[in-house]
């Protein structure tokens, strides 16, 4: 099907929303009235460069209050819809959306609405144009699509058609199943929102909280899957209003944009094919933190097994734990990449191709392992590799083995802070991507501001990743740790793992208010100076180091009795010794 964005969901003038719509790969635009307005270029001229753009125009919106008006007011409307039709033919498209109306002195009556829409398709007819009229979930008198209906085959006008917003209709009711039955050519439009479940003023969730599809968590794909099922053919088109997209690069947001519909509407989309663990961590260091993060693996018991062929690039194993410390990478000390184990690395990649994931061009040797790797929104290069770990013959054997048992028995997770403008974009890249599942969402208030999280996971939970980001911009005064990053370490021991290792310090506050909430602690967290969680399932201790560079940190964590979370409610905790650890001048 065709795919359409409209301008609003899109930062910058409308010049700028059209040229990142068309390099995304949108087929068409709806335009949104005050870019129109805003714009030095004339309605001809936005013509010809959409055209120009490979792009057209498939919607003009949004025309107010018009249905239910006393006759005074009717009258200036129907003025003022004339003026639109005047535009409409100047931008060369056919279609406008008229939504509920809102006005206080909008009159319930269906009849007196009927007659005006007619009225109103009348003038649009003329013109060879159309209305899409679509019900507001907070409308005066009509804010459902049943009522919306009602009204349209009331009317009983071919230039007279419905436009559906999966917001409107979601953001109200999960029963939307009869949409089905509806006649597809009296659909003229579809909008599709994602939302997060919120439970505020329905007009403020809609102008400040939409999300792309797959998102959020409204039924988009039952939604759409019902208005396709009616026999709608028109565009599948996206009406967002978000204001962290409406400060964000226009062309990420069009990709990601685009992904969303791709991911909810494909049907020929190669399957995401199973990942079964994660075969290594890169960290990126300098001539500083390398020496500090090889000290530190070896007091994890890690050894440094081999050293790359080609690349200045070592090996540290430790159980089923990989980690490569990459000396060429350049930049700050971080987690520059992650290899996943797939049964299919090929159609890994084919799917992330097919979902637009930015491919990253390798140098390799013919005898080296071909890995394929795409960039995550933060950057960081994820590969694919199969299970049999053929990928280590690139690496020299050192003649170092592994002879302290640690406790240390694979990587449990990734954690990854996203820059503020990329958070929904990655939520939307994992799991459409890599196929992961939503596994722990929340918030919390960090020292510096309130945070994010998310984790994501594969069916067996061998494959973890927490993403988390502030939930506005930092200001002036904010010394954390910007994005921040930790490799997550399972051990069957910790008591045993911790022996020598550095951790940041935990307060004695902390510790008096766990044997408060928990009912006869064992006392091992405090005498390991460990944070705790528990679950239904088990229970959780994590260590801490200190941060490597400016935004490194390894954490050191043990699962016991099946504990599923990953101990998001320390993590204000953790932020604040962290910080204290940083006061802390170096000798």
């Amino acid at each position: 099907m065709r795919t359409s964005i409209a301008t609003v969901c899109l930062s910058g003038t409308l010049e700028d929303k059209l040229d990142a719509a068309a390099a995304a790969g949108f087929d068409a635009v709806e335009i949104f009235e005050n870019d129109l307005i805003a714009s030095v270029s004339s309605p001809e001229e936005i013509r010809r460069r959409t055209a120009g753009l490979g792009l057209t125009i498939d919607l003009y919106q949004p025309f107010r209050d018009a249905e239910g008006a006393p006759p005074a007011r009717f009258a200036a409307a129907e003025r003022r819809f004339r003026a639109k039709l005047d535009v409409m033919g100047r931008l060369g498209t056919r279609t406008v959306l008229i939504c509920s109306s809102v006005a206080p002195d909008t009159i319930d009556d269906d009849g007196l609405a009927a007659d005006q829409l007619r009225r109103l398709a009348d003038l649009a007819a003329e013109r060879g144009m159309r209305i899409a009229y679509e019900a507001l979930a907070w409308g005066r008198h009509v804010s459902t699509w049943e009522h919306s209906w009602d009204i349209v085959r009331r009317a009983d006008h071919p230039a007279l058609g419905l436009c559906l917003d999966s917001f409107h209709v979601l953001s109200r009711t999960d029963a939307y199943g009869k949409i089905a039955e509806l006649p597809g050519e009296r659909i003229f439009f579809l909008q599709l929102a994602d939302a997060p479940r919120l439970d505020m003023d329905v007009l403020q969730w809609s102008r400040h909280h939409r999300l792309f599809p797959l998102q959020g968590r409204l039924d988009l794909t039952g939604f759409t899957r019902a208005v396709l099922d009616a026999g709608y053919d028109g565009p599948l088109s996206l009406e967002v209003f978000n204001d962290v997209f409406r400060q964000a690069d226009p062309h990420r947001t069009a990709v990601d944009a685009r992904r969303s519909l791709i991911a909810l509407s494909d049907d020929t989309l190669t399957p995401a094919p199973e990942l079964t663990g994660i075969a290594f961590a890169e960290l990126g260091v300098d001539a500083e933190t390398g020496p500090q993060l090889e000290n530190l693996l070896r007091g994890l018991g890690f050894a440094h097994t081999g050293q790359h062929r080609s690349k200045a690039v070592q090996l540290w194993e430790q159980g089923d734990a990989r980690v490569l410390l990459n000396s060429g990478a350049g930049g700050d000390t971080a987690i520059r990449a992650f290899a996943l184990e797939s049964t299919d690395p090929a159609a890994s990649a084919d799917r992330a191709a097919e979902l637009l994931a930015r491919p990253l061009p390798r140098r390799r040797r013919r005898s080296e392992a071909d890995l394929t790797a795409v960039a995550a929104p933060d950057g960081t290069e994820v590969f694919f590799c199969r299970g049999d770990q053929g990928w280590l013959a690139d690496f020299l054997p050192t003649g170092e083995t592994r002879t302290r048992q640690s406790g240390i028995t694979r990587i449990d997770h990734l954690s990854l802070a996203q820059p503020f403008d990329r958070y929904d974009e990655a939520a939307l890249f994992y799991r459409s991507v890599l196929g992961l599942t939503d596994d722990e969402a929340g918030e919390f208030a960090a020292p510096f501001g309130l945070v994010r999280t998310l984790a994501v996971r594969n069916d067996d939970r061998s494959v973890r990743l927490a993403l988390s980001v502030p939930l506005l911009r930092r200001g002036d005064w904010a010394p954390a740790v910007p994005h921040p990053q930790s490799l997550t370490l399972l051990t069957d021991d910790l008591a045993r793992t911790a022996e020598g290792l550095e951790t940041v310090a935990v307060p004695a506050n902390y510790y008096d208010d766990l044997d408060a909430r928990i009912d006869r602690p064992d006392g091992t967290a405090r005498a390991l100076g460990a944070l705790y969680d528990e679950d239904a399932h088990g229970r959780y201790l994590q260590l801490f180091t200190p941060v490597l560079g400016h935004r490194v940190f390894i954490e050191v964590v043990q699962r016991i009795g099946g504990y599923r979370g990953y101990g998001f409610a320390n993590d204000p905790v953790r932020m604040a010794a962290h910080r204290a650890r940083r006061l802390v001048p170096r000798a």
